[in-house]
């Protein structure tokens, strides 16, 4: 959840202009939240609040329209029917960080995470790229080695994760798809020695960046710690309600630490309340 959020804002600045590298300072003045952050809130306050998925996302939508969404979510969540869409845009694994804290089993969270999906992303590859990325941080939180997911994630979904960040630099383009940047986001989570490489290396091979770094860093961080320092450049770009409910979403969930305690004490709101 952390690592959703501090990957799409660390990518907010490279989705138009992309750094083919490594080498690049993470925050800027600029630096902003997404439509990635705003619908990870969202999936956050739909578990606490136990409301159907699709109310909770037109609600956030429609409190936050300006902050990056694809013209289908943008039509979908200013209409007032809930017919879902058949959607396999990468939206609905960007979102789904959450779910896989929510439970202690992995059915119980796969089943979650599917219901997360179907509300706008009923495409098979919607779902598939959703319960993936779901899997990976299920199973990395619970101790399984980077080999054993990697193997897991090929055997139950099919995804081809062989190619390396390297040469999928030289190539990758602009890819909005679950098929087309999951396993790319799933390849930088593990190569990465660490959280910050996690993030820099979503970075680097272009696309998509905020929200590969937004899948990225949800599922680094439930294999590798994260810099405090990081966490509270990321927090104080938040509105107050997105830290209100990521807090309690913490809270409920058992993993909100000590130090993360003190992060969100030292909070300070950002002066503008979306910069898009």
């Amino acid at each position: 959840m952390w690592g959703a959020i501090i990957g799409d804002v660390i990518g907010s600045l490279f989705e138009k202009f992309n750094h083919k590298g490594k080498d690049f300072k993470l925050f800027h003045a600029l630096s902003h939240y997404t439509d990635d952050t705003v619908m990870t809130i969202a999936t956050m306050d739909a578990l606490l609040r136990e409301h159907p998925f699709e109310v909770a996302y037109k609600q956030w939508y429609r409190k936050y329209p300006k902050a990056g969404f694809g013209q289908r979510f943008r039509e979908w969540g200013k209409d007032d029917s809930y017919e879902p869409l058949n959607s396999y845009g990468n939206g609905s694994a960007m979102r789904v960080s959450p779910v896989a804290y929510w439970k202690e089993t992995l059915d119980e969270v796969l089943e979650i995470a599917e219901q997360s999906t179907n509300v706008t992303h009923k495409h098979p590859e919607g779902v598939k790229g959703a319960k993936a990325v779901a899997t990976v941080i299920f199973l990395a939180r619970s101790g399984m080695s980077k080999d054993e997911i990697k193997k897991h994630i090929e055997d139950n979904y099919h995804y081809d994760l062989s190619e390396t960040t390297d040469s999928i630099r030289c190539w990758y383009e602009f890819d909005v798809t679950c098929q087309g940047s999951v396993p790319q986001a799933i390849r930088c989570f593990y190569e990465a020695t660490d959280f910050e490489d996690a993030i820099r290396l979503a970075i680097s091979i272009g696309g998509d960046s905020d929200t590969i770094a937004c899948m990225t860093g949800s599922m680094a961080e439930a294999h590798n710690p994260i810099e405090s320092t990081i966490k509270q450049e990321t927090l104080n770009r938040l509105p107050r309600e997105f830290v209100d409910v990521f807090h309690m979403f913490l809270e409920k969930t058992g993993h909100l630490s000590d130090e993360d305690q003190t992060i969100f004490n030292n909070y300070q709101p950002p002066k503008i309340r979306n910069v898009q």
